[in-house]
């Protein structure tokens, strides 16, 4: 950690109850600790679900819960969150971390490949948590802008994927490619609007804009 990032840290809300517990049992059971998405973007996403009064939100990679209790935390009175994960090796971790965080309540888990679970779903999704498979997040954008409400925001992480999305040649990594051509896609459709932002790993704030707009 560097100077800034720890003066960030300690000049920002400190992590939830529970979330640690979460990230040890990532860093014991699994080889891919580095996906959590940790406590100053954890907080961060509990805030602007705030602020977005949040009543239904979806997530799409679940992985061992973490960004799961910083939404579910951050929803309005009598909220809910669908997620999906397709490994079903992390569903003990998953379920006594929320259980742990007091928010196992207000969250639904879909166990299974999320483009076959999202035709299931049923709108409309105040906010949209994208973090899975780099290589489908032009799909799963694609599938899940009709599930989310006018003026519903999608929030799309990895969108500078380290770095490599800068690199001339990009055409040896299929998952910068594709991360490439989703930060591309969403820039210039017109549906809605985007920025994106150089927090942690590149996070994309994505607003479906009104039909009226879309039209002008």
């Amino acid at each position: 950690m560097d100077k800034t990032e720890k003066y960030i840290l300690e000049h920002s809300c400190p992590e939830a109850p529970g979330l640690d517990w979460i990230r040890l049992q990532t860093n014991l059971h699994t080889n891919f600790a580095h996906m959590l998405s940790g406590p100053l973007q954890g907080t961060a996403i509990t805030m602007l679900t705030r602020l977005c009064n949040v009543r239904r939100a979806l997530e799409i990679g679940t992985f061992t819960g973490y960004t799961s209790v910083c939404i579910a935390r951050g929803l309005a009175d009598g909220g809910h969150l669908d997620t999906i994960e397709r490994n079903d090796e992390l569903l003990d971790i998953i379920h006594e971390g929320w259980k742990r965080c007091g928010v196992g309540d207000r969250i639904t888990l879909h166990s299974g490949k999320a483009l076959d679970i999202l035709p299931t779903l049923t709108p409309a999704y105040d906010l949209v948590y994208i973090d899975a498979d780099k290589r489908e997040y032009c799909l799963y954008f694609e599938a899940v802008l009709p599930l989310v409400r006018p003026g519903g925001l999608i929030v799309a992480d990895n969108t500078l994927w380290g770095g490599k999305v800068l690199e001339e040649h990009m055409s040896v990594d299929r998952q910068t490619r594709q991360i490439h051509a989703f930060n591309e896609a969403v820039a210039s459709d017109p549906r809605v609007e985007v920025v994106l932002l150089p927090l942690r790993d590149g996070l994309s704030l994505i607003r479906k804009k009104q039909p009226e707009s879309v039209s002008e």
